[in-house]
């Protein structure tokens, strides 16, 4: 029993590892000649080859029919996933791994933004979860302007290693137009939350959704790569170092990872699973350090212990709430059995009164 109750924790762990491996990859295969589209497309491509037969697999007995409005949500979802994965990697050409990672962790925090927006959340300021998310969110915020603002002196790594894709950048202007990427990176990630919550409401098959999402992202990167780039070397998967990230983004971006996080969310819950993700900028930061070279600055660090904060605040803030909810229908739950006698009476007299 006891190993059991481990395995979820292992599971987000190496999830964490496969994250920051994908953002290695990526910035490995750009480096050696790969456009943004390019990867995209390829990683997207080999995703969807792996998904086809596992998802038609586990849904050959329950498949959801597919109308037009599914898979117009599809499509929505994926050139949402598209803009996520372009500006990601993009961020990721001109910052380190150590700073995307960071980012990600404002991804909660803009998603409670969205959701008032949208109304998709109530805000009640007298709420002690509503005010742990606001407070954390504007905490994050500011983690955010401290790591892309100030870089600050080396503490690790070899800070002459040039993290620009155009030379004629420097690297603080490479850090600042990376920093900005990679913040809207994470408010676009946050729409596609919202975006795959809503359709997952109405299409529950995950795997599939994936299928199609991880198609979309493919055709979108293709049709966009063929209209913008003209240089054919861009599609080429050699040496090694373009192939091998392909595969492992393939790999163990969506068909890994999402199938991971959804056996540890059924086991522990959501609010466990978002737990992990500040490990990711430890995570990010040694293996930056060995694979690339990277150096990794006091600004981050500094900014990243902020943005963990505000990010384990939204996170009390909606363990909070959900606790409140939980309570509440505790208590329903109590006053319906308290009124099941009368019900049953009413039902033998043959009239019911709810």
């Amino acid at each position: 029993m006891g190993i059991e109750r481990v395995f979820p924790y292992v599971g987000m762990v190496i999830v964490q590892f496969a994250q920051v491996g994908l953002m290695i990859a990526g910035k490995v295969a750009m480096s050696n000649g790969m456009t943004t589209f390019t990867f995209a497309f390829y990683s997207n491509a080999l995703a969807s080859l792996i998904l086809l037969p596992i998802s038609l697999w586990l849904h050959r007995s329950a498949r959801p029919p597919l109308f037009y409005t599914f898979i117009c949500g599809f499509f929505l979802l994926g050139l949402i996933g598209f803009l996520v994965q372009i500006f990601g990697y993009t961020g990721l050409m001109y910052a380190t791994a150590s700073l995307s990672s960071a980012m990600m962790n404002l991804i909660p925090g803009f998603t409670f933004i969205l959701a008032i927006i949208f109304r998709l959340e109530k805000f009640d300021c007298k709420s002690s979860g509503t005010l742990a998310k606001s407070i954390g969110t504007i905490v994050s915020i500011i983690g955010a302007f401290i790591i892309t603002l100030y870089k600050g002196p080396t503490i690790l790594g070899i800070s002459s290693h040039s993290i620009a894709p155009i030379h004629t950048l420097t690297q603080s202007s490479a850090w600042l137009i990376g920093g900005l990427l990679l913040a809207i990176d994470s408010v676009v990630a946050s729409v596609f939350i919202i975006a795959q919550a809503l359709v997952l409401r109405k299409y529950p098959a995950v795997l599939l959704l994936m299928l199609f999402y991880s198609c979309f992202i493919a055709i979108l990167s293709a049709a966009v790569s063929l209209t913008v780039e003209r240089d054919t070397k861009a599609w080429s998967l050699k040496p090694m170092t373009r192939l091998i990230p392909v595969i492992y983004s393939g790999m163990f971006g969506n068909v890994f990872q999402v199938s991971m996080i959804m056996w540890c969310m059924r086991r522990r819950g959501p609010l466990f699973a978002s737990m992990f993700h500040p490990l990711g900028v430890v995570i990010a930061i040694v293996m930056g350090i060995i694979f690339l070279g990277e150096a990794f600055y006091l600004g981050s660090l500094l900014g990243s212990i902020v943005v963990s904060i505000g990010f384990y605040s939204v996170m009390w803030g909606k363990a909070k709430e959900g606790k409140m909810v939980h309570d509440d229908r505790e208590k329903s739950s109590e006053s319906n059995d308290k009124k099941t006698p009368l019900l049953q009476k009413k039902v033998e007299d043959g009239v019911v009164i709810v």
